[in-house]
Parts: C-alpha cells; sequence; structure tokens
C-alpha cells in the first residue's frame, strides 16, 4: 500500500481543530450544572427549593443545548470519519443523549404556560430524566475517547458502489458502551460534577435563606464526595490502561501498536497537557473546599467552572494527541480513528479556520449576555419569564 503523508500545514489544522474541539468540550461540560440541578428536581425540600432551581437553571439551558449542537457540527465539519462512524453507527447511545435534551426544550418551553394539560410535575420529570440520563450518557461518549468502541472502517468502500458504507459497528450500536463499567465510572462522575456545579451556581446567583444556602451547601458535601471518588476512580483506570500509539495514519489505513499505560505516557510526555490537567483539577478543590469551609462564600463556581474547563480540555488532549487515537476501536485496532486520518481535507480545514476567528467575538458576547441575565438575583417568587430570556 502506498501512504500518502499529510502535509506540515494540515497536521497543524488538525492539532488547530483538535484543540478546538477541546474547548468546546470544556465548555460543554461546565454548562452541564443545568443538567446538574435538573436532577435534583425530584429530591429536595419542597416547592421553594424546587422554584429556585427551575428559575435558575431555566436561565442558562439555551446554552448548553446550543453548545452541544455547536460540538456536533464542529465534530462534523472538521473529522467526519468520526461523526458518520459514532454518530451514523453507535446511534443508540445519540438519539438516547438527543431525546433527552429534547424532552428538555419541551419542558421549559410548556411548563408554565397557561392550560398545561399534563401539569408541571411531568415536566419536571422530563428535567429530571434529560439532568440524569444526559449527563451519564455524555460521559459515556466521552470515555469511548479512551476505552473504544465496537466498529470496522474500510475506506475502500467509499468506491464501491455496492457497498458504500466505510464504517461498521456492532449489531447493539451503541448498546454496548453504556453498560461497559469503565465508561459508566466516568458518567456517573459527570452527573456529580454537575451536581456540584449546580450547587456551586445556584448558591452564586440565588437570593435565598441561609437555611436554604446551608440546605446546598450540605448537598454539595455529598455530590462532592461522590464526584471526588468517581473521578479518582476514572483517573486510576485510565492511567493503568493499556492504549494504541499510531505508528502511520493516512487516508489509505491506519498501523498501531499496543502500549501499556499509554494516557500515563501521554500526561507524562507533554508538560502542557500535564500542567492544564493538575491545575485544573486543583482549582475544581479549591471552589469546593472555599464553598464548603465558608461561612457563605458564593464564588466557588468561578474556581470549579474554570477547572473543569482546564481539566476537561486537557482530557480531550490526552485522547487525541500524542499519536494517539481518539476512537480505538476494540474489534480491529487498525480501524481506530485519529485527528491524522479522521479529519477533513487541508481546504476545507483552512476554510473553517478563517470562521474561527469570530470565535472570541461569540465568548465575547456570551459573557455579556451572561453578565446581564444574572444581575438580578434568583428568588422564589420572581417571574419565571424574567428569569429564562
Amino acid at each position: 500500500m502506498n501512504s500518502i503523508e499529510p502535509s506540515s500545514t494540515l497536521m497543524m489544522l488538525q492539532d488547530y481543530w483538535w484543540i478546538i474541539i477541546s474547548v468546546l468540550g470544556g465548555i460543554l461540560v461546565f454548562l452541564l450544572f443545568v443538567q446538574g440541578g435538573q436532577s435534583m428536581l425530584l429530591n429536595n425540600r419542597g416547592a421553594e427549593t424546587t422554584n429556585i432551581l427551575i428559575k435558575a437553571m431555566g436561565r442558562k439551558w439555551e446554552l448548553t443545548f446550543t453548545t452541544l449542537v455547536t460540538f456536533g457540527g464542529a465534530m462534523f465539519a472538521s473529522f467526519p470519519l468520526f461523526y458518520s462512524t459514532s454518530f451514523g453507527g453507535a446511534f443508540w447511545l445519540w438519539i438516547l443523549i438527543l431525546f433527552s435534551f429534547i424532552i428538555q426544550a419541551v419542558s421549559y418551553e410548556y411548563r408554565d404556560k397557561a392550560g398545561n394539560l399534563f401539569g408541571t410535575r411531568v415536566y419536571d420529570i422530563f428535567l429530571f430524566i434529560n439532568g440524569c440520563f444526559g449527563c451519564i450518557l455524555l460521559g459515556v461518549a466521552v470515555a469511548m475517547f479512551f476505552f473504544g468502541g465496537e466498529f470496522t472502517v474500510e475506506r475502500l468502500n467509499l468506491v464501491s458502489a455496492s457497498t458504500p458504507v466505510i464504517s461498521t459497528w456492532a449489531p447493539t450500536h451503541g448498546f454496548e458502551a453504556i453498560f461497559c463499567w469503565k465508561n459508566l465510572v466516568l458518567g456517573v462522575a459527570v452527573l456529580f460534577l454537575a451536581r456540584t456545579l449546580a450547587g456551586l451556581y445556584i448558591m452564586n446567583v440565588s437570593s435565598i435563606s441561609d437555611d436554604l444556602f446551608n440546605y446546598f451547601k450540605s448537598r454539595l458535601i455529598i455530590n462532592a464526595g461522590i464526584f471526588l471518588v468517581f473521578f479518582l476512580a476514572f483517573v486510576a483506570i485510565l492511567l493503568t490502561t493499556t492504549g494504541y500509539t499510531v505508528t502511520s495514519a493516512t487516508p489509505l489505513g491506519t498501523s498501531v501498536e499496543v502500549t501499556p499505560y499509554k494516557y500515563f505516557h501521554n500526561l507524562i510526555s507533554n508538560p502542557a497537557t500535564l500542567v492544564c490537567f493538575l491545575v485544573g483539577v486543583v482549582l475544581v478543590l479549591i471552589g469546593i473546599i472555599r464553598t464548603i469551609l465558608a461561612k457563605h462564600y458564593t464564588g466557588g463556581i468561578w474556581w470549579t467552572g474554570f477547572g473543569t474547563f482546564l481539566t476537561v480540555m486537557a482530557l480531550f488532549w490526552l485522547a487525541g494527541f500524542n499519536n494517539t487515537p481518539f476512537l480505538p476501536s476494540t474489534l480491529d485496532p487498525a480501524s481506530s480513528l485519529s485527528i491524522r486520518n479522521a479529519s477533513s481535507s487541508e481546504f476545507t480545514l483552512k476554510c473553517m479556520s478563517y470562521v474561527s476567528i469570530l470565535i472570541p467575538f461569540v465568548a465575547g458576547y456570551i459573557c455579556y449576555v451572561w453578565r446581564s441575565i444574572d444581575k438580578n438575583k434568583v428568588t422564589a417568587n420572581s417571574d419565571s419569564s424574567d428569569d429564562r430570556h
């Protein structure tokens, strides 16, 4: 087989767009505090707490939904082979994720409508489902970046009129990933991280009594403790797992070799990744610990939120850089997808890079809107229409 080595410009663009994907992934996981708040709806102190949760999360749910769509769009445009392989092959996993976010949008739109035939309780259950299962399933999807999926890729099928499909997934089409215990460890960690962030966010934006503030602090202690147990378990599993190193990756084929402790080597061999990961973890802990120890500290969301962003970004770098396939195949290692063999063409990536110049302006607008919305503190008696728009 003749190899076609990518140009240095193409490799730079591939790295650039994986960084963009990492940034979007970090933002998305931070914004999952909305789902974390929704997961508390069916187990709280009553109507006042429910109203606080609905009004606080209702302010920001569109940002999470939009970021998820943007993340999927960026993956489709920059790494289309991943998009077609994962979204088209493991479709049950992604259908469940999208369904949970659809019922979230429906719930916020119709929960308080006049003439609501179902009552608010039904929509609260929908939001609870999105809060719990949305977080867990997204964690499972990210865990597949490290622990792989059951698929094969045959690129020569692209020129075959009879079998134009180049990737084939296992008959379970994503269900097997949901029941992989290693994937679920990260999924549960993401859920309780989201619940931790939700508690910190509510304490930051709500005008509530000391009694209710202390209630959310007590929930924070429990959620943060569970999150740390599962996150540390995931890190231990990740750093001791055997992975693959790509020795050759071109549009015509991929060669890989088995590498013990692959992600541990990735972490210590790249100073930027190591620093980003360690700083992120420390910031997460600072936000949690300061909030727990102080009598009435409300700034923990910023420490823990920024730490979450850095930690998730570092995990994406572990998955994609250092000649690592970001979607390993457990059936055929040679089918594993890397940023070198799954990306768009150099022309497409270059055109998209020009558009990405607008990202700082979009980020600035989001920050402006965020500050404008949070100028008024959330109370149990505030107008829900003001909180949501």
